[in-house]
């Protein structure tokens, strides 16, 4: 055999032993196909979804709500000032705010919630700007959802119907006109507080306005102050709905609320 045959042929020898070694003493082991996957693996059953009946329509309370105002009397309400009985009146089916009597809220106290109110301006169209239909639902009793009549009624933005007051104006203006009813209906997430008392995670807030998204997923800064800063206050926990006297006669009526 010549001599360059014999230098290949141990190359070659040489290449197979350590390919052999190598596939013998590696710690990666050799590629597995992934098992193929079934439509069970993806599917979850327990525990099953709990069943609410909806109502008949979208005003309608579903069967798992707290009717907080059934056209009836304001049971489930007392005065913001003193917990006395609630002195708003109730008139054909639906509350009238007495003016200079003070705020409502509600015996019960919420966190997170889906709320759906109905309101209106007074029956007589009087005033302009902040003095017309004014009032608002308190979250938590801190964190205002305006209530006005801003159909043709100019303002500041982030005060008119749909706003979070002095925080957020609505997406856009879906008032009805003057004695037509208008109906909120709201997705609230309550703020969550650290261990010593700062916060975690403010507030959201989405609603919708006479069906139109007005808020949406939004952040809620603070209190909703009039005057000053919007900030968040000490921690706190479940607390009232409350509705606002503002010195108008703004009616109310089909007020239910969920618990999330």
């Amino acid at each position: 055999m010549k001599k360059v045959q014999i230098i290949a042929s141990a190359f070659a020898f040489v290449a197979l032993f350590s390919a052999e070694t190598h596939a013998q003493y590696s710690s990666t082991p050799p590629a597995v196909s992934p098992m193929p996957m079934k439509p069970e693996m993806t599917e979850i059953w327990d525990p099953e979804v709990s069943v609410v009946t909806p109502g008949k329509t979208s005003a309608d309370a579903p069967s798992d709500a707290i009717i907080l105002f059934d056209g009836k009397d304001l049971s489930q309400w007392v005065s913001s000032k003193d917990g006395s009985p609630a002195k708003w009146t109730v008139i054909d089916g639906r509350i009238e705010v007495a003016p200079g009597t003070g705020d409502i809220k509600t015996k019960l106290k919420f966190g997170d919630c889906q709320l759906h109110i109905e309101f209106s301006a007074p029956d007589e169209v009087a005033s302009v700007s902040q003095g017309r239909g004014n009032s608002g639902v308190f979250f938590q009793d801190r964190y205002e959802l305006q209530i006005l009549d801003s159909y043709q009624n100019r303002t500041y933005r982030n005060g008119q119907a749909g706003s979070i007051y002095k925080d957020t104006a609505p997406l856009v203006n879906a008032m009805r006109g003057p004695l037509e009813w208008n109906t909120y209906d709201v997705i609230y997430t309550a703020p969550r507080f650290k261990p010593d008392g700062r916060l975690d995670y403010p507030a959201r807030i989405t609603v919708l306005h006479n069906g139109v998204l007005v808020q949406n997923n939004t952040t809620i800064l603070g209190l909703t102050n009039y005057i000053g800063l919007h900030l968040y206050p000490e921690a706190h926990g479940e607390d009232v709905i409350h509705l606002q006297d503002h010195g108008n006669k703004t009616q109310f009526r089909n007020i239910w609320i969920r618990r999330l």
